[in-house]
């Protein structure tokens, strides 16, 4: 959710146009997602999408609606909502108004058709992302009595100096355990299965399908020499997959992620979790050593599990992510949704 308080949208104008749609946008309506997101990411600080809803713009068999609002002439992309169907518990959403867009009514508006599609669905419940936290979108769930119901840490940590190759990662492997790369073509449907078990109870990385996997391999980003493998007796315990993003994205350098960690269940209690963030954290060093000094993670506030092992690593919390949530009894006027 990124917008700012909405009053009434232009007399002159009439009710913003929602337009809804499912299955996969077209490459200009992608490309228009992804250049509102891009303005709004600089001109807000932060990014109004995640990387999920960018991956499924144009993917036939991704469980989501679209709303889009565009210019009255039909041109620019003034608001743009993913809604993610996949759930029959809640629809959850996320939402992009174009700053010079605000204080429209277009929040509200589409905010309104998106309980409207939750309600289509038989969904009890609507949620919707607020990334950043930012004031403005606090402001515009407390007006509908929003509850959060969801907070989404971002951690950072400052390596304290330049690692080379050949540096101790830190905390030793369990006895027998040794670690290897991800091999593309060989490991997917281990790896999935491996992570469907550690994250049963997370209602995004326990759904990640193969064609989320392949999405992802396909992506400028990915190298398999940063996505290790913790085996014994060639079954797979768990691993640690990193990611570095260009200079820009998080900051003014180049910013390594333990973008993914998972531990089988079954592995639990061996030490595998904090031995391999030290890895990850020695992967990402060791292949940037000139540039890149900081690494973030994103763990659910809840998993204080999880939160211990990041902050026993040197992590600390730097930006958090809310998630808002509301009924979907009543659908709050103010929107003309067209298909």
């Amino acid at each position: 959710m990124t917008s700012a308080p909405t009053g009434s949208p232009h007399p002159e104008a009439g009710p913003p146009r929602v337009h809804r749609s499912s299955g996969p946008l077209d490459p200009a309506q992608a490309e228009a997602v992804r250049v509102l997101a891009r303005r709004t990411a600089t001109h807000d600080g932060v990014a109004p999408l995640s990387e999920q809803p960018l991956l499924w713009l144009e993917e036939p068999d991704a469980p989501v609606e679209h709303l889009l609002v565009t210019g009255a002439d039909g041109g620019d992309l003034l608001a743009y909502a993913q809604l993610d169907i996949g759930s029959a518990s809640q629809v959850k959403a996320e939402l992009v108004v174009a700053p010079a867009a605000r204080r429209r009514g277009l929040g509200t508006a589409v905010l309104a058709a998106a309980r409207q599609v939750a309600d289509d669905h038989g969904s009890p419940r609507l949620a919707v992302w607020a990334h950043g936290d930012l004031p403005a979108a606090r402001a515009l769930a407390a007006r509908d009595a929003w509850s959060v119901v969801r907070e989404l840490w971002q951690m950072r940590l400052t390596l304290p100096e330049p690692h080379g190759a050949d540096d101790e990662p830190g905390r030793p492997l369990p006895a027998g355990v040794t670690v290897r790369t991800f091999v593309p073509g060989q490991d997917e449907e281990a790896w999935r299965r491996v992570n469907a078990r550690a994250f049963a109870h997370h209602p995004e990385q326990g759904r990640m399908t193969a064609q989320d996997l392949r999405a992802r391999e396909a992506e400028p980003w990915f190298d398999a020499d940063g996505f290790l493998l913790a085996t014994r007796d060639e079954q797979l315990l768990g691993f640690v997959w990193t990611k570095v993003h260009a200079a820009g994205e998080l900051g003014p350098g180049p910013v390594g992620e333990i973008y993914v960690l998972g531990v089988d269940p079954d592995a639990q209690g061996l030490g595998l979790g904090g031995a391999l963030t030290r890895r990850g954290l020695a992967t990402l060093a060791a292949r940037h050593p000139h540039g890149l000094r900081d690494v973030v993670l994103y763990t659910d506030a809840s998993n204080t599990v999880a939160v211990r092992t990041y902050e026993r690593a040197g992590f600390v919390r730097s930006a958090v992510d809310v998630m808002f949530a509301t009924d979907t009894h009543r659908s709050p006027s103010g929107a003309t949704m067209v298909r």
